[in-house]
């Protein structure tokens, strides 16, 4: 399954981004194949409006199973993303992206 991570940079060592919408990166770690890809959200930063809904479709594009993240997507961002069956899980806005997959194994983060 492909997970997909809120960061600030793009290591497993990279600190969590507690956004969503205005996410710099998101890293997607497939488990299955033990692979990692990264996106630059960073081109949301100038969005004055409407960067969870746009930030929503590129993830909806990377195609993950699971989205970790620190506090969730706004509500228009969120209808997005579990219309496309993304599951949410919030809590890791403090983590490395490391520690929150770890955290997300051992059952330590809400599902949104």
């Amino acid at each position: 399954m492909k997970i997909a991570f809120t960061a600030k940079g793009t290591t497993w060592d990279s600190m969590m981004d507690p956004r969503f919408g205005r996410t710099e990166f998101f890293l997607v770690y497939d488990d299955e194949t033990d692979e990692f890809t990264q996106f630059d959200n960073r081109d949301v930063e100038g969005v004055a409006h409407g960067a969870g809904p746009q930030t929503a479709q590129k993830l909806f594009e990377l195609n993950p199973g699971l989205l970790i993240t620190g506090n969730g997507p706004g509500g228009n961002a969120a209808t997005v993303l579990e219309r496309a069956g993304i599951k949410i899980y919030i809590g890791a806005g403090e983590m490395t992206v490391k520690e929150a997959y770890e955290a997300y194994k051992k059952n330590e983060l809400k599902e949104f």
